[in-house]
């Protein structure tokens, strides 16, 4: 992460700038799955305008502000231009499956088993040699019960609702994965830099997949491309950059837990926009992925304080 990605004071009061940005960006990203359901266009097509309007705003400003860092990809950060590009690949999937499952289940559903990335993102974690305290292990467990219920609910729905049950889960999975590389790139790399490559990526792939499988796209209404600038203006570039922008006031784990609002915000959104009210059967199960969640990310850090806390210890008595 460079320099300017850093928290400036990671300990301090957010101020009313900071507030004001958390409230933007969770207001953003709760309208991101209504308007994918609004829109009368192809789930792939959707997520590849989302990536390609958004990458046609951020390249000027990457080319003016970051010429430099630009051309270092080519020489000394070619190591994080690889997985820039891994990134991007799979956001590119994690878009894949999460946009179509909102066409295919409920709102709240689709919404609450993407929002599952820190579960995923601790089993990542656990492969890499870290240990998880047993509150994560436990905030895991309660999450997939809650998958597991909401997906179970649906099958008294129809096929469509499990399979687009499913597709959110995957695109949870593919949403850690791209966090992780994600981390690996910003280590060096500035947060323009790093989202111009990987939403490109992104952009290409799922505008591969959307000519090999044949998916228009153009051709859609108005309404529908409102809808489209709607994403890439709102979730894909207001959302993401107000959190990214808070993050050097506040800590990662107020930022996840905020997001997890996207759950009950979107549901009412869809609610009274679309008069999309979720199966009441689902709802047990969605509660109880927004509660698993929350207690991963909440142990988690947790478990980081303690290990600060050790290390500065065992300085402090070297």
């Amino acid at each position: 992460m460079s320099s300017t990605d850093q928290p400036k004071h990671p300990g301090s009061h957010p101020g009313a700038g900071t507030v004001s940005a958390l409230a933007v960006a969770v207001v953003a990203i709760t309208t991101s799955s209504p308007l994918i359901a609004f829109a009368a266009a192809p789930g792939l097509a959707i997520a590849f305008w989302r990536n390609a309007l958004a990458v046609g705003v951020l390249t000027p400003v990457a080319i003016v502000r970051r010429r430099a860092e630009f051309r270092a990809l080519a020489g000394p950060y070619r190591r994080q231009l690889l997985f820039c590009v891994l990134s991007g690949v799979a956001l590119a999937a994690h878009f894949a499956a999460w946009v179509p499952s909102i066409k295919l289940t409920s709102v709240a559903a689709a919404t609450a088993l993407v929002c599952t990335q820190p579960v995923w993102q601790g089993l990542i974690a656990l492969g890499q040699g870290r240990r998880l305290p047993w509150v994560t292990w436990a905030g895991i467990g309660v999450a997939v019960a809650g998958a597991a219920a909401a997906t179970g609910a649906d099958l008294g729905v129809s096929g469509e609702a499990v399979l687009g049950d499913l597709l959110a889960i995957a695109g949870g999975v593919f949403a850690a994965v791209y966090t992780a590389l994600g981390e690996r790139a910003r280590s060096t790399l500035s947060t323009t830099t790093y989202t111009t490559v990987c939403y490109g990526v992104c952009a290409l792939v799922l505008l591969a997949a959307c000519l090999t499988v044949g998916v228009d796209l153009g051709g859609y209404p108005g309404s529908t491309w409102l809808a489209i600038l709607g994403l890439a203006a709102g979730a894909q570039l207001l959302g993401h950059s107000m959190f990214n922008f808070a993050l050097r006031r506040v800590s990662a784990t107020t930022v996840s837990i905020l997001i997890l609002l996207e759950v009950p915000g979107a549901a009412l959104l869809a609610w009274a926009w679309l008069g999309q009210a979720p199966p009441a059967a689902t709802l047990p199960g969605v509660l109880l992925v927004v509660i698993g969640v929350a207690v991963v990310v909440l142990g988690g850090a947790r478990a980081g304080r303690r290990t600060v806390a050790l290390t500065t210890s065992t300085d402090a008595e070297a």
